[in-house]
């Protein structure tokens, strides 16, 4: 009995060891994306447009470093903390690390602690599941922030445009307080450093917008921020600009990575606002440019997932002295344009990025800082340029379009962290306001009904046709649930016929497909007609949902017809563009939409109507 009991206990721990050891593998695999991607990678079609991807972005992450707007935010910590008008230290003062004082090591460990603690701040939100909260952060507030943040970048380096000396300003109200000191100080313009600034960024916005324009006849985009920075190392340092003109120059970049090391502990209390500040706007800011590049490439994003890698890519590499990072629009936009295909151009980029560090960074001393910040504003470009959302959202909802301005200034007059937390806080106020019991869509009960206006002679007619009546207001709180819903609806009997469902999956999901897609029958079209004369209030998010919908089902061969819009709803659509001109889409009622729709034996039969 003792040696059966044994042998069962025996059994039963092992198979709770391989379930253990099976959902370790499930997690690592979910959580460490590399671990699938990688033994599946295609070397022979993905390795050179990877490489020559990681070799451009390489070059731009020399010009520029990292993001902007966190770095703006850990300055305010660096100057705070330890203020550039040295006090206890002297540049004498060697601190034993790459040859640094302990002045520049004091601001450099200030800016490190910002960053590990703002990691540990997104790794706990991770733990916390935090990332199912990101629908509060609608394309409005979302888009406003980062365009206030990029102004407060920009704003930063007009003392450098300017060839300026100013003393560093922060609080509340520093963008109006840098711009007064500016004018009061005109007369201190460095002409030869305003000349060159403004050289640099002509001569970059011109070569960039032809790279864009021609990017499809050439195979490698023209790196014109390397080139000027080449070109105006070499005119400065043969010309000795820095001490006949007095342009400021980079000066003494150290060489090589210094040995890990713990920031300062004590540091910490001391920086939470910023790193606070770091953890949302750098989290964010990646967030947009991530789901921007699902829509784009029709693969999906884990919000959560997105905290740990931001937390952890911010925890780490504060051990090495470094400082905040996100992911940035310019660099997004270059891999779009040099046809990078996975993540292995910003493995090779990473990897040319240590080679400068150990050797070419030195080489960098005689930059002009009125040429880097030249560079660091035409990046942004990209961001600035969001301005031309107000005229959509204006067209689309006007209170989207207050939420975006209003949310800009709170955001130039404060930070972008307070612009954020504002975006938030006054867009479910206004959905509070204007949507009483907001709760997301739920799906009701599937009923057979019976058309009154049925005749004999398109009987098979009406068989085909699905309606799914919308009775809720479509807002970015169930945006999201709406579209889940209508997917199942489609999936439901045989909506989607066998040959097109694989790849309707894929696109209604927004996710990455696993194996091959099977091509839709051309001839198997079906029919949805959505009710919407129970939706009495959208925004821009619901609109975009909508739009998207139509635009996936028309992909599929699913007819999508619109009955009971408001004209507000029709407007909005009609303006968001991707509406098929020949055919009519909006409907006065359900009746004169299914009249519309011609009769083919080949379609799928159902009559089913559905509530949402």
């Amino acid at each position: 009995m003792m040696t059966g009991a044994k042998r069962k206990r025996s059994t039963v721990w092992r198979k709770i060891q391989a379930v253990r050891l099976e959902d370790i593998k499930a997690w690592c695999m979910r959580r460490l994306p590399i671990l699938t991607w990688v033994p599946v990678y295609n070397w022979k079609e993905n390795l050179v447009p990877d490489t020559v991807s990681g070799m451009m972005l390489a070059i731009q992450q020399v010009t520029q470093g990292t993001f902007a707007l966190t770095s703006l935010i850990s300055a305010n910590a660096v100057e705070r903390l330890v203020p550039s008008v040295r006090t206890n230290f002297t540049a004498n003062n060697n601190s034993g690390i790459l040859g640094l004082s302990e002045f520049e090591m004091q601001r450099i460990g200030v800016a490190a602690a910002v960053s590990f603690l703002g990691g540990i701040i997104q790794v706990v939100m991770f733990m916390l599941q935090l990332g199912s909260a990101t629908f509060l952060l609608t394309e409005p507030v979302i888009s406003a922030m980062t365009t206030g943040a990029a102004t407060h970048v920009v704003t930063s380096q007009v003392k450098y445009l300017l060839g300026m000396k100013m003393p560093y300003i922060s609080g509340p109200l520093a963008f109006f307080h840098i711009y007064a000191y500016v004018f009061e100080n005109i007369r201190s313009v460095q002409l030869e450093a305003l000349l060159l600034s403004l050289l640099s960024i002509v001569v970059l916005v011109l070569v960039k917008e032809l790279n864009e324009k021609y990017h499809r006849n050439i195979k490698v985009v023209l790196p014109i921020d390397l080139l000027l920075i080449i070109a105006t190392s070499i005119a400065c340092y043969y010309a000795d600009m820095e001490y006949v003109y007095g342009i400021e120059v980079v000066g003494n970049i150290p060489k090589g990575l210094p040995s890990p090391k713990a920031p300062s502990m004590s540091v910490l209390p001391e920086v939470v606002t910023e790193a606070f500040g770091v953890a949302l706007v750098g989290y964010v800011a990646s967030l947009a440019l991530a789901q921007g590049s699902a829509k784009k490439f029709k693969y999906s994003v884990d919000d959560n997932q997105e905290f740990l890698a931001h937390g952890l890519s911010n925890v780490i590499p504060s051990f090495f002295f470094c400082i905040p990072s996100a992911a940035a629009m310019g660099r997004t936009a270059l891999l779009y344009s040099t046809g990078a295909k996975t993540q292995v151009a910003c493995l090779i980029s990473c990897v040319l990025i240590l080679v400068v560090i150990y050797t070419i960074g030195p080489l960098l001393y005689w930059l002009p800082m009125c040429v880097l910040a030249s560079i660091i504003v035409v990046g942004l470009k990209g961001m600035l340029m969001q301005f031309r959302d107000l005229k959509k959202y204006w067209n689309v909802d006007k209170i989207d379009w207050s939420i975006w301005v209003s949310t800009y200034v709170f955001t130039i007059c404060f930070a972008a962290n307070v612009g954020l937390l504002y975006g938030v806080m006054c867009t479910i106020a206004i959905v509070i306001f204007r949507f009483p019991r907001a709760k997301t869509l739920n799906l009701k009960n599937m009923k057979e009904v019976e058309y009154k206006y049925k005749v004999e002679d398109n009987c098979e007619s009406l068989k085909q046709v699905k309606i799914v009546s919308v009775n809720s207001p479509l807002v970015f709180l169930n945006a999201r649930k709406f579209h889940a819903d209508l997917l199942k609806i489609i999936q439901k009997d045989g909506m989607s016929s066998q040959c097109e469902q694989n790849t309707l999956l894929c696109s209604f999901s927004n996710g990455s497909c696993h194996g091959e897609l099977v091509q839709p029958c051309h001839n198997d079209r079906h029919v949805l007609i959505l009710d919407c004369s129970g939706l009495n209030f959208f925004d821009y998010t619901g609109v975009s949902v909508l739009l998207q919908i139509y635009v996936d089902c028309k992909n599929r061969y699913i007819d999508v017809l619109l009955a009971h819009c408001k004209g507000s709803l029709i407007k909005a659509m009609q303006y968001g563009g991707n509406l098929d001109s020949e055919n009519p889409v909006f409907f006065e009622s359900i009746s004169s939409a299914i009249d519309a729709i011609p009769i083919h034996r080949n379609y799928s039969k159902f009559s089913e109507q559905s509530e949402l």
